[in-house]
């Protein structure tokens, strides 16, 4: 009868390979993406709530664009005056929850988030979801691209 002796650096490797695979979710809530987009998001519902769209747009870089099914509008003052003309009173603002699913780093500067947002207001409550793109600069992280739905 032949036996098979177990390699330690096969095991080794194989280990390595699926503790890598495992806890995912813990690993990119520890990167430093994932802490800048969370800050930067969390300031956003803060500003929404206040019922200030500039400040929630503060987290927009000059050339981010804002995509929905229905349009796409480029420039963070564009992307202002959209929100301003469909968001135009604190009762039309609501209150804002974003839910992040996951953060991923694509590269040194950039990060992609996708989550769930909720606009609960007075007469609704609206949900959806989002991909966005962001930038890291000497503002900190701000969103690209904002495909929103």
């Amino acid at each position: 009868m032949r036996t098979r002796s177990t390699n330690p650096a096969r095991f080794a490797m194989l280990l390595l390979l699926l503790t890598g695979c495992a806890g995912g979710e813990q690993d990119f809530k520890e990167t430093g993406a994932y802490k800048g987009v969370q800050a930067a998001m969390a300031a956003q519902e803060a500003a929404w709530d206040r019922g200030d769209v500039r400040g929630f747009m503060a987290a927009y870089a000059e050339d981010a664009c804002f995509i929905t099914a229905k349009e796409r509008t480029c420039g963070r003052e564009e992307v202002t005056r959209r929100y301003l003309r469909s968001y135009p009173d604190q009762a039309a603002m609501g209150d804002l929850r974003f839910g992040i699913g996951e953060v991923l780093a694509v590269g040194a500067d950039h990060a992609w988030c996708t989550g769930t947002w909720t606009l609960v207001r007075r007469a609704d409550t609206l949900s959806g979801g989002f991909s966005l793109l962001w930038r890291k600069g000497p503002d900190g992280w701000l969103v690209l691209r904002d495909h929103t739905y």
